[in-house]
């Protein structure tokens, strides 16, 4: 499978990548850089939104305007002036924190993941915003949230604790969660942003591994694809038919000699896959 260029950057920390079919438009965030970008791969078309805060996440709501996940809040963005406007706190009480990584499940909710931003361990939670904005506590006690997905059916979801290199597995009875499984272990590397396709297998991006990972559902790994970076971060379908999976990835912690060695660190890639993604539902704000 080949891996191409589908926006060089020098993004920080490229996370979060989201398909908008609406507008053929490709988001993703730099959460270090306090920005979101966005492609339109169809005719060239690019551009920026700056923020005051450091966005994680995002989702497409059925209003139109981009949900963010940013800091220690949930709020809206409308892409054409820039302007984002706070919705909801959290953890107030935990000025070291803020959000990682998140996505809107099949459920309909925004469910998303604190972290300490110096990755001190155990120090984040799970939570799921629901269309009235009201946010509930899931989980504590996570490291680095990450690849939060749910299965095509919505009885599952996948989270990935990147500190502790698991990713786990959760049904969800009644807005809540069951017994963790572990789903799969990374070996040599962390499990970092991830995205379902139909047929029910995990993408999932491999930090410090230089590759995404195809799991099938029971955690094996089904293929793998090699990116040229050693920091891919997280990746999302996309194009009109889904085909088109793409990479994030960050020049965060590399040093001088391994940006030598890495010229694309922070860009965007893109491979044609065999399979369809699926598109992730809009968050009805």
């Amino acid at each position: 499978m080949r891996v191409e260029l589908a926006a060089r950057r020098e993004n920080l920390l490229g996370e979060g990548p989201l398909w908008d079919p609406s507008l053929g438009r490709l988001y993703w965030v730099d959460i270090r850089g306090k920005r979101i970008e966005w492609v339109e791969p169809a005719h060239g078309a690019e551009g920026r939104c700056d923020l005051d805060v450091r966005p994680s996440a995002l989702a497409l709501c059925d209003g139109g305007e981009l949900l963010v996940a940013a800091e220690r809040c949930i709020g809206l963005l409308d892409v054409r002036t820039g302007v984002f406007r706070p919705r909801v706190f959290f953890e107030e009480d935990k000025p070291g924190n803020r959000t990682n990584d998140g996505g809107v499940a099949g459920d309909g909710r925004f469910w998303f993941g604190t972290m300490d931003d110096g990755g001190e361990p155990a120090q984040g939670a799970l939570y799921a915003l629901s269309s009235d904005w009201r946010v509930s506590l899931l989980k504590q006690g996570i490291s680095i949230p990450n690849g939060i997905v749910s299965s095509p059916d919505g009885r599952l979801i996948y989270v990935a604790d990147s500190g502790e290199g698991v990713i786990w597995s959760y049904g969800i009875v009644e807005g809540a969660l069951s017994a963790p499984s572990v789903f799969f272990r990374s070996a040599g590397a962390s499990p970092d942003g991830a995205a379902m396709d139909a047929e029910g297998y995990l993408w999932s991006a491999q930090w410090d591994g230089a590759c995404v990972l195809r799991l099938s559902p029971d955690g094996a790994v089904e293929r793998k694809i090699d990116v040229p970076v050693s920091r891919p971060t997280a990746c999302a379908f996309g194009d009109s038919d889904l085909r088109t999976l793409y990479i994030t990835s960050a020049r965060d912690g590399l040093s001088a000699d391994q940006l030598m060695r890495e010229p694309l660190a922070g860009s965007v890639f893109s491979a044609r896959t065999h399979v369809a993604g699926l598109q992730r539902p809009l968050f009805a704000a």
